[in-house]
């Protein structure tokens, strides 16, 4: 089944508890964010990524729907407020780098940011994270390209190179009921 037909209602659980971000993913987030007292990226990426028990606890606390488990995603980050960043495992047998990036707001702001792990490294070289992303084009952000994340971003994703505009705008566009799937969920 091609990405773009996958149903929304489709989600897969995690069958095993590594924790190891993809080397791609790790890499990036070494080089860190410039908050820029508002101005810039609000993330603070985790060194792995949450355990099995934890997206649970979270995702359990933001859905108030004590049914679920949080197991279609992967968080690897979150922003100052504790909204957090995942990869959504909604592509049957892809490889993580493969699925969708997604934002879970605390004040229940939402979106999918990137379409999988390539597009989200462009995504964070032109100067945005998860966050910027979710919020634009509504939020006062002035983004900065920054030169080591497009180096990163080059070597691993050299054929996939887009805007963050571009690649915010696809991830919309292949998902655009993410909104009221997780809504549908929420008690």
């Amino acid at each position: 089944m091609a990405a773009s037909s996958v149903p929304l209602t489709t989600v897969l659980p995690v069958t095993d508890d590594r924790r190891a971000l993809p080397p791609a993913l790790s890499e990036a987030h070494e080089v860190g964010f410039d908050y820029r007292d508002g101005a810039g990226v609000d993330f603070e990426p985790y060194p792995d990524f949450l355990d099995a028990g934890e997206t649970a606890e979270w995702w359990r606390a933001w859905t108030g729907n004590a049914e679920l488990d949080g197991s279609e995603f992967r968080v690897f980050g979150q922003d100052g407020t504790g909204g957090l960043a995942a990869f959504w495992l909604v592509r049957d047998g892809e490889p993580i780098e493969r699925q969708p990036v997604v934002f879970l707001g605390s004040e229940g702001e939402m979106g999918v940011v990137a379409q999988n792990l390539w597009a989200y490294l462009w995504l964070l070289a032109d100067g945005f994270g998860p966050w910027e992303a979710t919020a634009y084009p509504d939020h006062e952000h002035e983004p900065r390209m920054d030169g080591r994340l497009t180096e990163i971003a080059e070597r691993w994703a050299p054929s996939q190179r887009r805007s963050a505009s571009e690649v915010i705008a696809a991830a919309r566009e292949e998902f655009p009921g993410f909104e009221e799937l997780i809504d549908s969920m929420c008690r």
